[in-house]
């Protein structure tokens, strides 16, 4: 049984079981796993006509395969795109759609909070080729309007935000974009289509970590880029030729990692509203970042925005770093990590870890200062984690 026709008008929750699938003659049930690297013609007119994309058909691993397809197909589906492309890693996704739409000369308006390595892609390797990146508060939308350049030709927003969950109006910011001529990339990890669409907002391509909780069990890498047939292709063709390439076998654990998400989801963000209220509790914890809560300062636009606050609480404790790491030290059950998405809770220290290989002032800039914790926080009893974080406390 194949749901890839959208006429069915199926639930988001059904489309992450049922959209997707690649049967063979063999008519399995499950999704089957093609862990081969290439596949066989039937004549050399046949396998001329495919390589020329005159007929549909498989080749060869790196750019076509059935179980990575329909890892492919499904997760599109579930954003509400036309297309999407599987790379080898969340950073892979980010770099191929960045190699895709940029060249030499051309510039970048970006959120300033954003996870470390991004920040070292846009500075660092795009720099080195004459990409130029301006940083802006993302929850500020003319300072999107006034960072716009002649060359500016992508827009590339984190929401929400790692580790600070700061949240950006992503309908505002594809105005603003689009008013410019330019791009809009939504980073999608930290929600995943269960909590968020930003196709439906106006973005043009979305990015996501398929690592985190796209899995949602810390299995396997993954990325992918989800949009329209037209953009998705551009990126296609850097990946068929460039090769970051997911792995079938990948594509098979996250294909099983679907069909779990809303389900999942739903808890991590019951104990992650749990914990954070919580935590605003606790003497010696001074502010929590959670998207869930009154105090936060986009409270209001997550409700609008996202089907829950998330699974990810960040807080700063007194005492910086001595006391952060007092913290990660006393646990005995969350995994000390830096890795999030996973139903086991994990907790680590930004400023030591994912963003340590950026400068102080960029991490003074983004918010990460010496005290900052964050916790994505799993499927465990709730009391179990409070009672685990409650010993460095």
């Amino acid at each position: 049984m194949s749901c890839d026709d959208s006429s069915l008008q199926l639930h988001p929750e059904t489309l992450a079981i049922r959209a997707g699938r690649e049967t063979s003659e063999y008519r399995e049930h499950s999704q089957s796993l093609h862990l081969t690297s290439s596949f066989t013609f039937e004549s050399a007119a046949q396998a001329a006509a495919m390589f020329l994309g005159e007929i549909d058909g498989y080749t060869y691993s790196r750019f076509t395969n059935p179980t990575v397809s329909a890892f492919q197909q499904r997760l599109a589906m579930m954003e509400g795109g036309e297309r999407a492309i599987a790379t080898a890693s969340g950073m892979a996704a980010i770099q191929a759609t960045m190699l895709t739409l940029l060249k030499a000369g051309d510039h970048i308006v970006s959120s300033q909070s954003l996870f470390g390595s991004t920040i070292n892609l846009f500075n660092g390797i795009l720099g080195k080729f004459g990409v130029e990146t301006s940083y802006v508060d993302a929850s500020d939308p003319a300072a999107w309007r006034t960072a716009v350049k002649p060359n500016t030709k992508v827009f590339f927003l984190e929401t929400p935000s790692n580790p600070l969950t700061d949240l950006a109006d992503i309908a505002a910011i594809a105005d603003i974009a689009h008013a410019a001529g330019a791009i809009l990339v939504v980073d999608n990890c930290f929600c995943s289509p269960a909590l968020q669409q930003p196709l439906k907002l106006g973005a043009d391509l979305v990015v996501h970590s398929a690592t985190k909780y796209l899995d949602g069990h810390g299995r396997v890498m993954g990325g992918a880029v989800v949009g329209s047939d037209k953009l998705v292709e551009q990126v296609y063709l850097h990946v068929r030729t460039a090769g970051p390439t997911l792995a079938p076998f990948n594509a098979w654990v996250l294909l099983s990692g679907l069909e779990t998400l809303y389900l999942r989801m739903e808890k991590h963000v019951a104990n992650a509203q749990a914990l954070a209220e919580w935590l605003e509790q606790q003497p010696a914890v001074t502010r929590v970042f959670f998207p869930g809560l009154p105090s936060h300062p986009q409270y209001e636009l997550a409700k609008r925005q996202q089907n829950g606050g998330g699974a990810v609480v960040s807080f700063e404790v007194a005492g910086g770093r001595e006391a952060a790491w007092r913290v990660v030290d006393a646990v005995q059950m969350i995994s000390r990590t830096a890795n999030l998405g996973d139903v086991k809770s994990t907790i680590t220290h930004p400023a030591s870890t994912t963003h340590a290989r950026i400068t102080p002032e960029a991490r003074a800039s983004a918010g990460i200062t010496e005290g900052l914790l964050r916790v994505a926080v799993g499927l465990e009893h709730i009391e179990d984690i409070k009672a685990d974080l409650l010993r460095g406390l």
